[in-house]
């Protein structure tokens, strides 16, 4: 019989670094990989403190036209793609390592039985390479992306949702809530 419990671990691996979370509801396990990085790593304000549960229904929503509502709906979006692409990155540079660290190791056992020219590639030619080119690591690539058109695009929804809605947050699916409410008799 299932539990009604779940809960998610997440820790660090034997070999290198954080490890995917496992969320488990009872006899189910499931694996988390960009949905948790991002999550994680989802640092929007929310500077009216709107966002909280509490009351939901009594919260004003901002007067927007249809237009104005779009376009902020379309920044907020993109910037929770974006943060999608950054837990995707993670997930990349994560891999990139777990990868490195087996070649190490074969670098080891081929070095160890006697294939010293072999053993010399991988620590010559695969361990020091960048995954873009001969010098970009993966760190780097998610650092760039993180320092640059990610934080951009943060600035910019921010800005947005200042001028438009006072800094309010999911306007456009706050309305929906209640508009769905309504319709059920919920309010």
């Amino acid at each position: 019989m299932a539990q009604n419990v779940v809960q998610c671990q997440q820790g660090y691996g034997p070999e290198r670094g954080p490890v995917p979370a496992v969320v488990v509801a009872g006899n189910t396990r499931m694996l988390l990989t960009n949905i948790v990085y991002c999550m994680a790593t989802n640092d929007s304000s929310t500077e009216t403190g709107a966002d909280s549960r509490d009351g939901v229904d009594a919260e004003p929503i901002p007067e927007l036209t249809e237009k104005e509502l779009a376009a902020l709906h379309e920044v907020e979006l993109g910037l929770e793609w974006l943060q999608r692409a950054q837990g995707c990155l993670i997930e990349f540079h994560h891999a990139t390592g777990h990868g490195m660290d087996h070649l190490a190791e074969a670098e080891i056992l081929l070095r160890k039985h006697g294939h010293e020219a072999l053993a010399d590639a991988i620590r010559d030619e695969l361990l020091p390479h960048g995954v873009v080119d001969d010098d970009r690591w993966s760190y780097d690539v998610l650092e760039n992306f993180q320092e640059t058109l990610l934080a951009e695009t943060k600035q910019l929804e921010r800005r947005v949702r200042t001028d438009l809605a006072d800094g309010e947050r999911h306007v456009s699916e706050r309305q929906q809530e209640r508009e769905w409410k309504e319709r059920a008799g919920r309010r």
